[in-house]
């Protein structure tokens, strides 16, 4: 049974769909929204935030410093939002939250958006950011993790499967909440939990999937990730609410990844809505979930 003040999340859910949910999204709308919404975190105690223009940034990322944080050691957070919004400082507090657990710190970087920029530019930022860590900021790849919500969490696999596909050394860990991986919509949680899902509805899905892919074929890799080959990607952390439309996607992409030999954690938390971590320090169910994804994170990187 969730809490009371996951519940509360559920009803905020539902007022935004009264405004969000129709075919024809209004973007700037939602962009400004989803800003508010995705700070509903508390602010995490002993964590300092400092501004830093890196490749792969529209504007600023956002470094995420815990005090006694080991600084050999950086989460690279991929903020959700559809690929059309969300931003460095909508997910502060969450990433800082998740950092000062895994005892690291974490960089929120502000990867190009659609319908401005379409797939693959979001990739291609965060593989430009992945490699400014390693090639100018001196971080071993076997202590950089990506973690990452909704299309974030999309982002911690097709950047890494990228990021494989140049030669280049993978992170050491991936860790996704209520990914969203099936462009297709083909999974069975789309109606097992259509009437559960307070905020994803599938006809306005089906018009972020067009902005977000354009032209592009949905049998690329880096979009088709539910079949894909993923040998040689890094161990991952899925986590996905029972409630959500998106349940399936995490438990695909873990079927996907162990058929290829990587070590999968999947967390499926009873009735939780979309991204339940947002309120990280406001909910129970939300602060386990990233224990649980620290405490993997930490076990990967050998903090």
């Amino acid at each position: 049974m969730p809490s009371r003040q996951s519940r509360l999340m559920e009803e905020t859910y539902v007022r935004l769909n009264k405004h969000l949910g129709a075919k024809d999204l209004d973007i700037d709308l939602y962009r400004i929204v989803m800003e508010e919404q995705a700070s509903v975190a508390t602010e995490p105690t002993n964590v300092t935030y400092e501004e830093v223009q890196c490749p792969g940034t529209v504007q600023p990322a956002i470094w995420c410093l815990p005090q006694s944080a080991s600084a050999s050691h950086v989460i690279l957070y991929l903020h959700g939002g559809g690929f059309i919004s969300g931003s460095p400082s909508s997910h502060r507090k969450l990433a800082a939250h998740l950092a000062k657990r895994a005892g690291c710190r974490a960089l929120i970087i502000d990867y190009r958006r659609a319908p401005e920029h379409q797939f693959p530019k979001q990739i291609e930022d965060v593989v430009a950011t992945y490699t400014w860590l390693i090639q100018d900021m001196g971080f071993s790849s076997k202590r950089i993790a990506l973690a990452g919500d909704s299309a974030g969490g999309n982002l911690t696999v097709s950047a890494s499967l990228a990021v494989h596909n140049l030669g280049l050394e993978v992170p050491a860990a991936i860790a996704a909440f209520s990914p969203w991986f099936d462009m297709r919509t083909t999974g069975k949680s789309w109606q097992r939990n259509a009437k559960t899902d307070c905020l994803v509805l599938l006809e306005a899905m089906q018009g972020v999937i067009h902005t977000y892919v354009g032209e592009s074929s949905l049998d690329n890799p880096c979009l088709d990730l539910l079949c894909t080959d993923l040998k040689g990607l890094p161990p991952m952390f899925l986590t996905s609410g029972t409630s959500e439309v998106l349940e399936d996607d995490a438990v695909l992409l873990a079927e996907n990844a162990r058929s290829h030999e990587i070590d999968v954690n999947l967390l499926l938390v009873e009735g939780m809505q979309h991204i339940w971590v947002l309120m990280a320090g406001n909910a129970p169910e939300a602060d386990e979930s990233l224990a649980q994804a620290a405490s993997f994170i930490r076990s990967k990187m050998a903090i």
